[in-house]
């Protein structure tokens, strides 16, 4: 199993509202529909390392999918549209990580 994790570092505006209630679930009602599609996680960053600091990520979501390539056709016939949405939420430029998932408890 693999994650993709899309990271927003700390570094512009953020729209959580927008993001939860409308991004994330037309994100969800697309990509879900692919095959390998395992679930999907959001974060929202609260605090950083020290009592009272920033976090260094505004949010991240994190996609499970059995394979990249899973991920990958899920996701093409979409990019357009996800990508041309993020304008209304953020301007900040992500970070984006495959992982293989080691530990899945």
């Amino acid at each position: 199993m693999v994650k993709i994790s899309i990271l927003y570092p700390n570094t512009g505006k953020f729209d959580m509202d927008y993001y939860l209630n409308t991004h994330m679930p037309r994100s969800i009602e697309l990509l879900s529909k692919g095959k390998g599609y395992r679930g999907v996680s959001v974060d929202r960053g609260i605090g950083g390392a020290s009592p009272g600091s920033a976090p260094s990520y505004v949010a991240m979501c994190h996609y499970l999918f059995d394979t990249a390539d899973d991920f990958m056709a899920a996701f093409m016939p979409y990019a357009a549209e996800l990508q041309g949405d993020m304008p209304h939420y953020t301007d900040i430029e992500t970070i984006i990580q495959v992982s293989e998932v080691a530990i899945n408890q």
